[in-house]
């Protein structure tokens, strides 16, 4: 059954304010990652250890009853314990196939640069494609299909950074960061919020949810917009700040983004706002070519300061 329109943006902060109540403080970037997953994208995340990667991830799944599966990449991980493999049963005579954490709506790849590219490969091929080939045989991902990556700064020991050209494939990258002092004192006083995920009920079923991610290319985006998406676009491109401007991929994840952000907003058209919202989460870890940081807010910044609107 679908979710009435009129009834998306409660239905969006309810989906919110769930999570929020074991990742304390960080409703934007639960927004972010909410509007990364409407927009069909991938999301992520660059940060310390013990910041709330994995929490963020559990409380997403729970909160829109999603199956979830996390691997945790080390150097010695293979792609076969990504995908799954095929075992000879001596019983039935037959070999059967043991499908891999990767065959779930939601997966956490957790500390993605700690692993060989090799292995980061089958992982983005099975994102890029929405299914994974296994001993030659092709086979589907489950619908939908979410994969949040953390990444451990470059600056740490035992790291593979992913390529520029891997990193284009994440829809959008963010930074949890530490949190503000209220919510820290409400985390030592309350203890580990991540006792409450088992509380958390699930807001939508995946039907829903694909329902939504569906309507986000509904969403009206006016030639006022397409033209400032533009801009910004071409300053990246033209300035000579950047190594590499931003790519027509990137054009069209900047674009289905600030959709699904006017979406959680409860509108069915693009304000500038929208854009400028989603703007650093997906243009940032695509222009850090040129010296930029990992999320690339300095300069992200500056090129919303240097664009003008209309």
């Amino acid at each position: 059954m679908n979710v009435p329109v009129h009834n998306t943006r409660k239905v969006m902060d309810t989906i919110v304010q769930a999570v929020a109540t074991v990742l304390l403080g960080k409703e934007d970037q639960i927004r972010l990652a909410l509007a990364c997953l409407l927009a069909r994208g991938h999301l992520l995340i660059e940060d310390l250890p013990g910041m709330g990667k994995t929490t963020l991830a559990q409380g997403l799944a729970r909160a829109l009853g999603l199956s979830f599966s996390r691997i945790q990449f080390t150097s010695d991980l293979l792609p076969a314990d990504i995908l799954g493999i095929s075992v000879y049963e001596r019983n039935s005579g037959e070999f059967r196939f043991h499908p891999g954490p990767v065959f779930s709506q939601l997966l956490l790849a957790d500390e993605i640069n700690r692993t060989t590219p090799k292995t980061q490969s089958a992982l983005l091929e099975a994102m890029a494609e929405g299914q994974a080939t296994v001993e030659g045989e092709t086979r589907p991902l489950p619908r939908p299909f979410f994969v949040i990556a953390t990444q451990n700064p470059v600056t740490q020991a035992g790291t593979f950074p992913l390529p520029e050209s891997q990193q284009d494939r994440f829809t959008a990258c963010l930074s949890l960061g530490y949190p503000d002092p209220a919510a820290e004192r409400r985390l030592l006083e309350g203890g580990d919020p991540r006792r409450l995920l088992d509380r958390i009920s699930p807001c939508l079923s995946a039907e829903q949810l694909q329902h939504f991610q569906h309507a986000v290319s509904r969403i009206t985006a006016s030639e006022a917009i397409i033209d400032y998406l533009q801009r910004l676009i071409q300053y990246t491109r033209t300035q000579g700040e950047f190594e590499h401007g931003l790519s027509p991929r990137a054009g069209l994840a900047l674009l289905q983004c600030a959709r699904a952000w006017a979406m959680i907003a409860g509108r069915h058209y693009v304000v500038p706002e929208d854009v400028q919202a989603v703007f650093p989460a997906v243009a940032g870890h695509r222009l850090q070519g040129a010296g930029v940081t990992a999320t690339g807010e300095g300069r992200v910044e500056q090129v919303l300061n240097a664009v003008d609107v209309l």
